[in-house]
C-alpha cells in the first residue's frame, strides 16, 4: 500500500482539492480530503491522442523512455507507417514491442494501406483485412481516413473499412485538410469523428459544428498549437492535444504534450481545461484504459511541483513509479530481430538525367513547419542538355525511387530546402516510404541512394567529403538502438543538413513528407510528380 498526499486536480469534477491518495495493486482504493498535505499536485498522466511512433524513428519501447519522463502515460498512435511498408507482420511487431513497458499504447487499424493509388507501397490492407484487425481486443480504432476522395465518392473498400468500424463499435479518425461544405459534412456524417489537420479557426470552427473532435497538433514538422489553442477556451469539451509525428532529438530535447501544457498555462488558459484536453477528453472519446484520478481507477497520474511551471518529478502507472527527475525507473530489453522489406537496386547519375523538353518547369515549393506545398514554375537551370540543381534559386533536384520493386526513380525540383552543397536522403518518406532524396548534384544523389540502399534504410546527409547515417533496420523507418543514441544520431545528421545550408527547422522532417500524395498541393511519388486535388499527375516540364 502506497500513501500520497497534495493538492488532488479532478479534472472529472473541475475542482482542485487537498487530499491523501491511497494506491494498493495498482488501484486508486481512496482519496481523503485532508487540511495538510504535502506542497506538490497530482495531476492525470498525459495522453497523445494521434502520433505515429514511427515518425520518432525509436521502437514503441524506445519512445516510451523518452517520453515517460515527460509526463506521457497513453499514447493513441497508429501504426500505418509500419503497416505500409510490412503489412500486419508490422504492426504485431510494434505491439509486440510496446508490451515490454509500462506505457500504454493504444493502436488503430490502418485505414489507407496504401495511403493512396499514386504511389507504390509494400504491402495492402484491404477491407477485409482491415476487419480482421478491428475484431482483436488490441486494436482499439479504425486509423485516419486520408482518402478523404473514397468517401465523397463511395469507394467500395472505403465504405466497407467505415462499416467494418462502426460494427466493432470503434471510433473512426479522420484527415481532411481544407475540406468544408458539403463535401465535409459528407465526410463526417460516414462516421469520422476526428481532425488533426486544421489550419485555421476557422475550419476547426466548421469541424465542430458537424460535430468533430479537433485535435491541436504540434509536432516537429507541422505545427498548430499557437493558431488553434483558443479552441481550448470555446470548445473544452472538443479539444485534443497531439503530436502526430515526434523526432527522437525533439522529444528528448523540448518533451511532448507537456510542453503543450507548459504553453497554455502560460498564456493563461485555465489549468482544467488544458488538462481534460489531454486526460478525459481522449479517454472518453477512444475509450481508453487510464485513469483519472478517481476512487477505484487505475493509479495512472503524475506529481508535478505546481500548476504555472508544470515541472514533472515523477510518473506513475498503474500504481507504479516509472520515472523520475527526468530518468525512467526500469531497464531496456533488447527488441527482437527487425522487419522489413527492401528490393531497391543501386543507380547511377545517369539514372537521374532529365532532358530539356520544354521552357519551364513545375516546382514543388515547401514551407517550413507545414505539410502543404505550393506548386511554381520556373525556368531551369539547363547543363549539357540535362536539368540540374541550382542552387543560386535554391532549385534543387528532388527524387523518389521505388524501394518495393524494379522501377526507374521518379524526379522533380524544390523551393526552399536550401543546400548549397550535398544531399539528404532517407526511407522515412510519408506514408509508403520510398527512397526520397534531394541534392545539389547528380553525381551525389547517386552516391548518397546508394548508400541508403546497402543499409537497407535510413537518413543520410552527405558531401563529397563528410556523411552522417541514421540506420534504420526495422522497415526502412525505425532504429532499434538506444533511443538517446537514436536522438543523437539523428541530431548529427540533421546538423550536419543545416551546415550544408538548408534554414528549414527540421529538414528530414519536411523531406519526409514531399511524396505525401494526401496532402496538397503538389507532391512527387515514386510514380511522378502528382497534383492532390486534381487527383492527375502532371509534367515536369512545360
Amino acid at each position: 500500500m502506497i500513501q500520497l498526499s497534495g493538492h488532488i486536480v479532478d479534472v472529472v469534477a473541475g475542482r482542485i482539492y487537498d487530499g491523501i491518495m491511497t494506491l494498493e495493486d495498482g488501484i486508486i482504493r481512496r482519496i481523503e480530503p485532508a487540511e495538510v498535505v504535502d506542497n506538490q499536485y497530482l495531476v492525470p498522466g498525459l495522453i497523445d491522442a494521434h502520433v505515429h511512433i514511427e515518425s520518432s524513428m525509436m521502437l514503441p519501447s524506445e519512445f516510451a523512455r523518452l517520453a515517460l519522463p515527460h509526463g506521457t502515460v497513453a499514447c493513441v498512435s497508429d501504426p500505418h507507417e509500419i503497416a505500409n511498408v510490412c503489412g500486419v507482420a508490422g504492426i504485431d511487431y510494434l505491439i509486440d514491442n510496446s508490451k515490454t513497458v509500462p506505457l500504454k499504447f493504444y493502436f488503430g487499424a490502418p485505414s489507407c494501406v496504401p495511403a493512396t493509388a499514386f504511389e507504390t507501397s509494400g504491402a495492402t490492407l484491404d477491407a477485409e483485412a482491415v476487419k480482421s484487425l478491428l475484431q482483436r481486443n488490441d486494436i482499439h480504432y479504425l486509423g485516419e481516413m486520408m482518402n478523404f476522395p473514397g468517401v465523397l465518392y463511395s469507394d467500395e473498400q472505403v465504405l466497407l473499412k467505415l462499416a467494418a468500424a462502426k460494427e466493432a463499435g470503434k471510433p473512426i479518425d479522420g484527415h481532411a485538410p481544407d475540406l468544408s461544405g458539403d463535401d465535409l459534412r459528407t465526410y463526417v456524417n460516414a462516421g469520422i469523428k476526428t481532425d488533426h489537420e486544421c489550419m485555421t479557426v476557422n475550419e476547426a470552427l466548421e469541424k465542430i459544428a458537424l460535430g468533430m473532435h479537433i485535435l491541436i497538433r504540434e509536432g516537429s514538422a507541422a505545427r498548430n498549437f499557437d493558431t488553434l489553442i483558443p479552441l481550448i477556451a470555446s470548445n473544452p469539451e472538443r479539444i485534443m492535444l497531439c503530436s502526430d509525428d515526434k523526432h527522437p532529438d525533439d522529444l528528448l530535447k523540448n518533451g511532448h504534450i507537456n510542453s503543450l501544457v507548459v504553453r497554455a498555462l502560460k498564456l493563461g488558459y485555465d489549468p482544467i481545461t488544458i488538462l481534460r484536453a489531454c486526460s478525459l477528453n481522449p479517454i472518453k472519446h477512444y475509450k481508453l484504459d487510464v485513469g483519472l484520478l478517481q476512487p477505484g481507477d487505475k493509479a495512472d497520474f503524475l506529481i508535478v511541483d505546481n500548476l504555472q511551471d508544470f515541472r514533472i518529478t515523477s510518473t506513475w502507472i498503474e500504481g507504479q513509479k516509472v520515472a523520475e527527475k527526468g530518468q525512467v525507473l526500469f531497464e531496456r530489453i533488447q527488441p527482437q530481430p527487425p522487419v522489413n522489406a527492401f528490393e531497391a537496386a543501386p543507380i547511377t547519375a545517369a539514372d537521374l538525367r532529365v532532358e530539356q523538353t520544354g521552357n519551364l518547369i513545375t516546382i514543388i515549393v515547401a514551407e517550413d513547419g507545414q505539410l502543404y506545398t505550393r506548386c511554381e514554375q520556373a525556368e531551369p537551370l539547363v547543363v549539357d542538355n540535362n536539368l540540374v540543381s541550382d542552387t543560386d534559386r535554391d532549385l534543387l533536384k528532388l527524387v523518389v525511387y521505388n524501394r518495393y520493386e524494379p522501377a526507374k526513380p521518379a524526379i522533380g525540383f524544390i523551393k526552399n530546402i536550401g543546400l548549397k552543397r550535398g544531399a539528404l536522403v532517407s526511407t522515412v518518406a510519408h506514408d509508403s516510404h520510398n527512397i526520397v532524396a534531394v541534392g545539389t548534384s547528380d553525381e551525389l544523389l547517386a552516391a548518397a541512394i546508394n548508400r541508403i540502399i546497402s543499409s537497407k534504410g535510413g537518413i543520410l546527409a552527405m558531401d563529397e567529403t563528410e556523411a552522417c547515417l541514421l540506420p534504420l533496420p526495422v522497415g526502412g523507418i525505425l532504429s532499434d538502438a538506444d533511443g538517446h543514441a537514436v536522438a543523437q544520431g539523428y541530431e548529427q545528421a540533421d546538423a550536419l543538413a543545416k551546415a550544408f545550408g538548408s534554414p528549414l527547422r527540421s529538414p528530414f522532417m519536411t523531406l519526409a513528407f514531399m511524396s505525401l500524395a494526401c496532402i496538397p498541393e503538389i507532391k512527387l511519388t515514386d510514380k511522378g510528380l502528382f497534383e492532390i486535388m486534381k487527383l492527375s499527375y502532371t509534367d515536369l516540364q512545360c
